[in-house]
């Protein structure tokens, strides 16, 4: 064997360790026990001594192991059951995702359980390892932040793991999505482009919402390549409502007394900025040129009609179930292939 294939193959067997479900045995081995003790802690764990109890706790923690509830001769149904972990089920965004996903994955007998995690990563990671303890055939996460008990979690899982909507970093597994920055710059290029100088990018929860903060930064950054442009970021701490949307552009409003050109963290919000406008008498887009994002259904027929960003939810979901059902069957993607760009398309209408 030369060099190159031997190489090779140390990569290959270092990724199959990787890959492989950490076990009860790998938890009594670290935690020097028998594995009868570690299941009896799992199942009593009053009945184990406060001293074997604290280390087999630390060798649970250490690699992140997560105990199968699905036991015996149930097992094979775990692999019918893919975890679908959205931030909200309340956002229209992700609905024709998950809607394309489960369809898919439903014309080959798989079935999905969605969770939501309110965009908190400690939620997540719970619903993570409710996920895997019934051995899912495959999660799915939305965006590539997460805590880093839910990465160890996912690592240590051996499960085919697949994280949509963002592109950008380095993914657990394997990833489709796209990247929201240059959505942001697409935003910003798109006023400029109509001779707009005083800009604003409106958003909600982007605390919390991170890849609504990264297009926003996206805009913030092209924005600063033209001379004598003002701009500013807008947040609204709550959710990104209609309401949230007439918020924003008064604030909007007092902060650039010429604004004439404004981005929207979602579809929703520039709705609401478009009834404000109209509240206040304001010219769309005359006055005030309106951009949103997600291609929401009202879009293209509110007054005007919404210039805004389409991010193909449902190609998203097309994807994200061939690498799945791939994956399952022992076609698990490597290299480039393991993140998929669906990009995204500027739709220009009245609004702009």
């Amino acid at each position: 064997m030369d060099a190159d294939s031997s190489r090779l193959q140390t990569r290959s067997t270092r990724k199959r360790r990787k890959m492989q479900r950490v076990t009860m045995m790998d938890v009594a081995k670290l935690a020097q026990v028998s594995p009868s003790t570690v299941s009896l802690y799992l199942r009593k764990p009053a009945a184990v001594s406060p001293a074997a109890g604290q280390e087999i706790a630390r060798a649970i923690s250490a690699l992140g192991y997560v105990p199968n509830l699905v036991a015996g001769g149930l097992a094979a149904a775990s692999s019918k059951v893919v975890s679908i972990i959205v931030p909200s089920i309340r956002n229209a965004f992700f609905a024709e995702t998950v809607s394309t996903l489960q369809s898919e994955l439903a014309a080959e007998g798989l079935q999905v359980l969605l969770g939501h995690s309110e965009y908190g990563e400690d939620q997540e990671e719970a619903l993570v390892r409710t996920a895997l303890s019934w051995a899912p055939a495959a999660v799915v996460l939305t965006g590539l932040s997460h805590s880093a008990g839910t990465r160890k979690l996912l690592r240590a899982s051996g499960v085919p793991v697949v994280e949509m909507w963002e592109l950008g970093g380095t993914p657990i597994d394997m990833a489709v999505g796209f990247s929201h920055p240059r959505v942001g710059a697409s935003a910003a290029r798109h006023l400029l482009s109509k001779g707009r100088r005083a800009l604003a990018f409106l958003g909600a929860r982007m605390q919390e919402d991170h890849r609504a903060e990264t297009r926003a930064s996206g805009f913030a950054e092209t924005a600063r390549l033209g001379d004598g442009l003002s701009h500013e970021i807008i947040n609204h701490p709550g959710a990104a409502t209609v309401e949230a949307g007439a918020l924003l552009l008064t604030r909007a409003l007092e902060r650039i007394p010429n604004l004439d050109g404004i981005a929207c963290s979602n579809d929703l919000i520039a709705l609401g900025a478009l009834f404000e406008c109209q509240r206040r008498g304001i010219a769309v887009p005359d006055a005030i040129a309106v951009v949103g994002f997600g291609d929401l259904d009202f879009s293209a027929s509110c007054i005007p009609s919404l210039t805004t960003i389409r991010p193909s939810g449902d190609l998203i979901g097309r994807e994200v179930a061939r690498l799945i059902l791939g994956s399952i069957q022992g076609d698990r993607p490597e290299g480039a292939s393991r993140i998929i760009d669906t990009g995204h398309v500027l739709i220009e209408r009245r609004s702009t």
